[in-house]
This record gives structure tokens, sequence and C-alpha cells, in this order.
């Protein structure tokens, strides 16, 4: 890999801050799965259109791992990064980390991957970077 694609890779680190409140919880008053895989899904395609600058979208999503319940009332961060970079496609790597609000502890609760293929304006696959073209 060459020096300009981890420069872009290490650019495309996406992080991103929420607080779970109650309309993203379950009835176990824990954080919603489908809620996660969206949040997810989202800091994913961020992180691989700051990567490729390019349209892009989510063809698969790979080995979620729920962890750890995320209760209502923490902090979680998503944070994002690309991780294998093919002709046309990324796989981005999402974890999400949850913090209680009033004390120093932070613990992995999910993590996952989604890959995302660049496409053109005829949805077609296209060179998920320029140098590849």
């Amino acid at each position: 890999m060459n020096d300009h694609i981890k420069e872009r890779i290490q650019k495309a680190e996406t992080r991103i801050f929420k607080a779970v409140f109650p309309n993203t919880t379950n009835h176990y008053d824990t954080l919603f799965g489908g809620t996660a895989l969206q949040l997810m899904d989202e800091a994913s395609f961020i992180c691989a259109t700051r990567f490729s600058r390019k349209k892009v979208v989510t063809v698969s999503t790979d080995k979620i791992d729920f962890t750890k319940p995320i209760p209502q009332g923490t902090l979680i961060e998503l944070i994002a990064h690309i991780t294998k970079v093919g002709r046309t496609s990324c796989i981005v790597q999402v974890d999400i980390f949850m913090e209680n609000m009033y004390e120093d502890v932070r613990e992995k609760a999910v993590s996952g991957n989604f890959t995302f293929v660049a496409v053109d304006d005829d949805k077609n696959p296209t060179p998920i970077i320029d140098a590849w073209s």
C-alpha cells in the first residue's frame, strides 16, 4: 500500500459521539440493536466517503458483534476506519465504545465491518480512488 493511500486512510477515520436516550432503547433499557446498526452504517458511510470522495453504497455487513449491552444514559463513541482497500471497494471497521456519563470507564460494546463500493452516475462500480482509474 503506497503512502498516498495510507494518508487517505488516516485522514478518513471518523468519530461520532452520541448520548443514549430513552427513544433509542429497547424494552431492556439498552440501546436497540437496529439503532446501533444504523449508527454504524452512517459512521462507516462517512468514513468511506471521506476516504474516496466518491459516491459509495453499502454492499454488505460482516460479523457484527454485540459484546456488551449499552444502557440508557451512557455516552457512546463510534470510531470508523478503513481496514482494506480494493479496486472498487473498501472495508470499514466500526467500533462502538460506551462510557458512563459520570465515571471514567470506557468499554468496547459493539464491533463490525461494512463493505462499500464506489459507483458512477449510472450506479455501476467505479475505481474507489482516482489513482486506480
